[in-house]
């Protein structure tokens, strides 16, 4: 084993592994050799009789047959006393004919095929576990569930946010048990059978028990795909006629629904328990935040932003010489508007109060429904508008009040866009025939560059991209033509001005010009579409606008997939992730500065809002803003925000000292609620749906620089994500500062490479714990050199120096640390090749690790120069990144679940007497419980590091076997658990789902204690 290396290591290990399972289990070898065949029962391996009076047999049924075929034949062989050639030969058959039971896809090559002649695979005992369609994923972690249904979706502009229409057939026989149970009660029936036939002979007294029943259930709609936890909610059910489920318009964001032909489906709580969460949890009024963002996902959009804006807006509101009438009062002028003295969109002058105020009639009725907090809201309402006003409502009020606030804006909106009777034809596009002019003078230029080319002065490259700057800039001056030429007081500028709908370049695309498009490839065509869509476009044109009309679709398609394989891997990475305890007691916490947060696009004050604070914070004054220990809240963040601090310490989940999941006081705010997080909360899964949910909006492609400098491509949005968290080794990777120190750069004059040379200070160390308790002797006073190899701790497990330099003691509570740290001056050569972008000058001064060149970091050369902090921080930098340059917010507490997982395992060093082996990764739990057993027995302990790993080895090497079995490479898990006799503690959600358990989460964690808080509210 000492002698081996690389690959043949890694196989001796592995076997070394094996045998020390075999022996710590006291399984002897020969149990290894399977000598009976256990056959499965006949009714997991079926025989049916199809239409033509053939047989259709389970795969298994073969698979068996072949094994005892052979197995006779070789019975017979041995006792007919047969050569040893012909009974060698039919052992190894029966050999494979048992192997290819087992698992016949393992055996490449050798696999069975139907006896019926065709070329299939037969699906032997493995294969019916593994995969989407195997045991685990179809049967176990998704079930198919009785009293449910499924319909199309249509508008229901009268419901409450907590209502939804449910068509009366289908309740009838969605309800149909308690309708039964209700029949009999009553005695008009006496049994199950006659009350059957009673309710389909369709007599009144079953539907009026129908309404008795339906009146305090609840149902929950879920339309697929269910990205986030939201893809679910609970409605009371409101009996409709027709065949058509009715959904409240304001929930339709949270489940991306529209009602183009979307179907949803219908599930009945049945359980008093489920009854109670449906009721109390699942309801949709008590889900009006994103739990990705804390921000509210159910704000106007639409029909009712562009109602609020017509009844707020005021005719000619800037021209000041008009003549306004007054009035005394409120109800004054609302007399006048009956009268039809005045319109809704007449400027006036009413007495509000003790004061003046100029407004119109709309805005009188429109701040009606406004709380009274809020103030006069006197100005046109946009979409911007109202989403704060909602988020004001929330913060001032509660969700409760927020509800009714949303429903009375939309009716109030509803009334006054249908009294409006806006719409818009196509003269409302005005026509643009300047333009022409313009074409002229481009095309003019275009001509020019092309000579240059010609001539030689251009290279291709430097042509394509004169030719698109120039089109380009024309298509920004055709905007500008389309804003003034279109009418502010038209109804196409009203819906885009309030945020309703469209957006100018839309509007641009059907007045102006259709502009550049792109090819397949990404990169974009040198022939501009010129004409409008109003105009129409002649063959070459549309041609053109083909390509990338079916890149997007085809795009659109392999996100779906990318993004849900993603999602997938994600959740299954985090899902144990629970909040376990009230606090943990970390005191390291995680340094949130204003330069970083200005480096990834945030302010402070969003990134640290709903965290709980490890350092008490003061303004410039000296003055106490909050405690350590106090929650940032909104109140909070805004002193935080006036007193413009340049650093907050907060508690993190990256920090968190829980064995298990995280504690309360490290996570912080629950962001569906904006209140601290409950116990028994699974934000493993919500952090993995808030991350994945927005994969679907994120870009697919790599981007292409096309042969400019420097250029190669960059990868973004969705594959960039999935690099980062799977920790993939990147192509092109920035180069790093090996040592710290002064660069010069220098280039080889043959080759006329880039050199950089660092002189500097190259510091290496490492670093030891030992507990107080711990009888033993430390060899050397702090701050002495020591010699590598030498003895520097003396006791039950002695500390050896790994390498030369000055000792440094520092006791922390209860542990005394012990760093060996080696200084030497050194000069390090990076040789950097052509077309790299450094991004330091000759002369800097550089730290360890620090990046020098521009692109993406490899995870695990900056993990070795800069350690843990260093990856987490880059981490977090990067995805937020990605989602906020799409326009997708994200919380930081998501992606740091993640990372958490992702630093989760240790990798062992010296096994000691443990029963691990070197090289094995496991849980940094499942270390500390062994050394724990070791220390009593006085051996010696196991030694480890913590490793880097991306989320799919992580869940791999999760301790629960039934977790990792379900999610990849089933057999081989199940195996490994077998040889090793694992015990599967079901801790997480999977492995409790699997095999039929409450899960350990949510009302599973402390049920009263989740269903009694959210009564107080």
């Amino acid at each position: 084993m000492n002698k081996a290396a690389g690959g043949s290591r890694k196989k001796l290990s592995k076997r070394l592994k094996l045998l020390n399972a075999l022996i710590r289990n006291k399984i002897k070898p020969e149990w290894m050799i399977i000598t009976v065949v256990p056959v499965i029962p006949p009714d997991l391996r079926p025989m049916v009789q199809l239409d033509g009076g053939r047989f259709a047999a389970s795969d298994l049924n073969d698979l068996y047959r072949r094994v005892i075929n052979r197995n006779n034949r070789l019975k017979k062989l041995i006792e007919l006393n047969a050569p040893e050639v012909i009974c060698r030969n039919e052992k190894r058959m029966l050999q494979e004919a048992v192997d290819s039971l087992i698992d016949n896809s393992a055996r490449h090559g050798k696999t069975v095929t139907a006896s019926t002649g065709q070329k299939r695979v037969l699906k032997s005992l493995a294969d019916i576990l593994k995969g989407k369609q195997g045991r685990f994923r179809q049967n176990l972690l998704g079930k198919r569930v009785d009293y449910s249904g499924r319909s199309v979706i249509v508008v229901g502009p009268y419901l409450k946010i907590h209502e939804c229409g449910l068509p009366k057939r289908m309740a009838l026989e969605l309800f149909k048990p308690f309708i039964i149970a209700e029949l009999i009660k009553r005695e008009y029936v006496h049994n199950v059978r006659s009350a059957n036939r009673f309710i389909e002979s369709d007599r009144n007294e079953v539907w009026d028990i129908l309404e008795g029943i339906t009146k305090n259930a609840h149902v929950l709609l879920n339309r697929a795909p269910t990205l986030h936890r939201l893809g679910i909610q609970a409605f009371k059910p409101i009996l409709i006629e027709g065949k058509a489920i009715q959904l409240h318009p304001l929930v339709c964001p949270p489940f991306n629904a529209d009602f183009d032909g979307d179907q949803m489906a219908v599930h009945v709580p049945l359980t008093e328990g489920a009854k109670r969460e449906a009721a109390e949890l699942i309801l949709s009024s008590k889900n009006i935040l994103k739990p990705a963002t804390g921000d509210p996902s159910i704000t106007p959009a639409q029909d009712f932003v562009l109602g609020c804006y017509l009844l707020t807006t005021i005719r000619n509101e800037d021209d000041n010489n008009q003549q306004i009438k007054t009035f005394s009062s409120v109800i004054e002028a609302r007399q006048a508007w009956e009268a039809g003295v005045i319109e809704l969109s007449d400027k006036m002058k009413v007495r509000l109060g003790k004061e003046l105020l100029i407004t119109s009639m709309g805005r009188i009725i429109f701040n009606e429904i406004v709380p009274n907090k809020l103030g006069f809201i006197n100005k046109q309402t946009d979409k911007g508008t109202l989403k704060g006003l909602v988020k004001e409502v929330i913060h001032l009020y509660g969700r409760d009040r927020a509800v009714i606030f949303l429903d009375d804006i939309k009716d109030l909106a509803s009334k006054y866009i249908t009294i409006s009777g806006i719409s818009w034809g196509m003269d409302d596009l005005p026509a643009m025939p300047e333009k022409y002019q313009i074409f002229e003078v481009a095309e003019r230029k275009v001509e020019e560059v092309e000579n240059q080319y010609e001539q030689g002065f251009l290279t291709n490259d430097e042509r394509h991209v004169k030719i698109i700057e120039i089109w380009a800039g024309i298509k920004d001056r055709i905007v500008d033509m389309c804003k003034d030429k279109l009418d502010k007081n038209g109804a196409v500028f009203a819906m885009m001005n309030s945020g309703a709908r469209g957006s100018w370049g839309q509007t641009t695309q059907m007045m102006g010009m259709r502009g550049l498009m792109a090819s397949p490839s990404g990169e974009t065509i040198e022939l501009p579409v010129k004409a409008s869509l109003k105009e129409g476009m002649h063959v070459l044109e549309y041609f053109i606008t083909t390509h990338g009309a079916r890149k997007g679709l085809s795009d659109t398609a392999l996100r779906t997939a990318n993004a849900g394989y993603l999602t997938r891997r994600l959740i299954d990475v985090a899902q144990d992730v629970i909040v376990s305890e009230d606090d943990c007691g970390d005191k390291e916490g995680m340094l949130i500065t204003k330069k970083i947060s200005i480096e990834m696009d945030e302010t402070i004050v969003k990134r640290v809002r709903g965290r709980v604070l490890l350092k008490e914070i003061k303004d410039g004054k000296g003055k106490l803003i909050a405690r350590a220990g106090q929650i940032i809240d909104d109140d909070v963040a805004k002193e935080i925000e006036k007193a413009d601090l340049a650093q907050v310490k907060i508690r993190s989940i990256l920090t968190c000292k829980s064995k298990r999941g995280v504690c309360q006081k490290c996570y912080g705010w629950d962001l569906g609620y904006n209140e601290l997080v409950k116990k028994g909360v699974a934000v493993g899964i919500i952090a993995a749906q808030s991350i994945g949910e927005p994969g679907t909006q994120l870009t697919m492609r790599t981007f292409h620089t096309g042969g400019v400098a420097g250029g190669g491509d960059i990868t973004q949005g969705l594959p960039r994500v999935e690099e980062i968290f799977e920790a993939r080794p990147i192509k092109r990777a920035a180069f790093l500062a090996p040592i710290a120190g002064q660069v010069q750069i220098t280039s080889n004059e043959i080759t006329r490479e880039k050199v950089l040379k660092i002189n500097g200070v190259d510091r290496q160390e490492e670093t030891f714990e030992i507990n107080k308790e711990d009888k033993g002797l430390i060899v050397f006073k702090n701050g002495k050199k020591v010699k590598k190899g030498e003895v520097i701790f003396k006791g039950k497990n002695n500390i050896i120096a790994p390498l030369e330099g000055k000792l440094h003691i520092q006791p922390e509570g209860k542990k005394i640390i012990l760093k060996v740290m080696q200084e030497r001056e050194s000069e390090k050569e990076i040789n950097i090749g052509r077309g790299v972008n450094l991004v330091i000058n000759d002369g800097d001064m550089v730290e360890r690790g620090e990046q020098l060149s521009s692109g993406p970091v490899d995870l695990f050369e900056l993990y070795k120069l800069r350690g843990q902090r260093a990856v987490e921080d880059y981490i977090i930098k990067e995805i937020q990144y990605v989602y906020s340059s799409q326009g997708q917010p994200l919380n930081d507490k998501h992606v740091e679940v993640i990372i958490r997982q992702m630093f989760s395992k240790v990798i062992i060093e010296e096994a000691g007497d443990t029963i691990f082996s070197p090289g094995e990764v496991v849980e940094k739990g499942e270390i500390e419980e062994e050394n724990k057993k070791v220390q009593a027995e006085g051996k010696l302990l196991a030694t480890c590091k913590t490793v880097l790993l991306g989320i799919t080895k992580s869940s791999l090497a999760a301790q629960s076997f039934l977790s990792a079995a379900s999610f990849q490479e089933t057999t081989r898990v199940l195996i490994d658990a077998a040889v090793t006799d694992k015990v599967d503690h079901l801790r997480g959600l999977k492995e409790n789902v699997i095999i039929g358990k409450l899960i350990p989460a949510g009302t599973g964690f402390d049920k009263e204690g989740f269903l009694r808080s959210d009564k107080k509210k």
